[in-house]
């Protein structure tokens, strides 16, 4: 009798989730084109990087690959802050402009760390919901672990977590600059 995909049921695995953020750079630049002089701006680099480890059962027809764990690094790697050329490095107008971007990054960083133990909770659920793969032959144990990985960027459960921090994001970025008055800016050109 011929081995089924069903026949891998047995070997699904409870996957074990590890979550990390990855080390992050800022690097400060002054475009060659003026900017609005009473801003900079942020951008970010997000990564979400999904590293699984499959578990492979040889069976009578073939193998089960089945999803034993997931290694993954979310967060920012990078901050490029950009402020006016017009604004010459380390005067009052230049770091009270940097001190404003500097808020924007520090807020990227935590809704990163607010949304931790939801995201560690998303990525979990996607990954339990994965069941295990049959292949006959030993070559296609790579494409099946890809298809895995595949499933699990692909879980909704994973996008409406993404979805979640670009929300956050924005929103406390905008709060950012409503709450800015530019005092601190205005003073450098009293």
């Amino acid at each position: 009798m011929p081995v089924l995909a069903d026949d891998c049921l047995p070997y699904k695995l409870i996957p074990r989730v590890v979550l990390s953020t990855p080390d992050w750079t800022k690097e400060v630049v002054q475009p060659l084109k003026e900017m609005d002089l009473f801003h900079g701006n942020v951008i970010a680099t997000m990564v979400d990087n999904y590293d699984i480890v499959a578990d492979i059962t040889n069976i009578e027809d073939g193998f089960c690959v089945s999803l034993k764990a997931v290694y993954a690094d979310v967060g920012y790697s990078d901050f490029l802050v950009q402020i006016d050329i017009r604004h010459v490095p380390d005067t009052c107008s230049y770091n009270a402009v940097l001190a404003h971007e500097d808020e924007h990054i520090r807020t990227y960083l935590s809704v990163i760390d607010d949304y931790k133990k939801e995201l560690q909770n998303s990525i979990f659920s996607a990954a339990d919901s994965i069941m295990p793969i049959f292949v006959r032959s030993a070559d296609d144990i790579d494409a099946a672990v890809n298809e895995l990985n595949a499933e699990l960027q692909a879980h909704p459960d994973l996008i409406l977590i993404k979805q979640k921090i670009k929300a956050a994001e924005e929103i406390r970025n905008k709060r950012i600059d409503q709450m800015d008055t530019g005092q601190s800016l205005k003073k450098c050109f009293e």
